[in-house]
């Protein structure tokens, strides 16, 4: 693995972490949206990654720019969680109160965004560690070309 291609995948997680971030800062800045435009509350937002997709044309240069070609992440879906129910609160006076006077508040959960915002946030700094670390071995093994 040449040092481009190492830079290449931290950079890419770099990039992912942060969308992944930004989704999740998302989340919990609309945890009391009970009405987006078409009407709904707002709908959690989940993010998830696949390895980069290597294309056709790499494949047939992959010989001659095996070095420069980086694997690494990049985000594969954006998609809106259906799979745990609206939270249900019983406010009447509310402006948004269904008949029986329940409120439909997102399904965000700041418990599980925040553990995910954790999971993020030491993602992200592995990959700037990462890419520290062959930044360091790049300049070393320049400096000992000085020599």
């Amino acid at each position: 693995m040449s040092v481009f291609q190492a830079f290449n995948i931290n950079a890419s997680g770099l990039t992912a972490q942060r969308f992944r971030t930004d989704i999740i800062a998302e989340n919990i800045a609309n945890v009391k949206t009970t009405r987006t435009q078409d009407g709904t509350p707002y709908r959690r937002q989940i993010v998830t990654f696949k390895e980069k997709d290597v294309t056709d044309f790499s494949h047939v240069l992959r010989g001659t720019r095996e070095a420069a070609i980086g694997n690494g992440v990049k985000v594969d879906t954006l998609t809106h969680d259906y799979e745990s129910d609206f939270i249900m609160a019983y406010d009447p006076s509310h402006p948004d109160a269904d008949e029986n006077g329940y409120v439909s508040y997102p399904n965000v959960n700041i418990v599980t965004e925040m553990t995910n915002l954790i999971d993020a946030s030491r993602s992200y700094e592995a990959n700037a560690t990462a890419f520290e670390a062959s930044k360091s071995m790049m300049t070393t093994g320049l400096n000992m070309g000085k020599g």
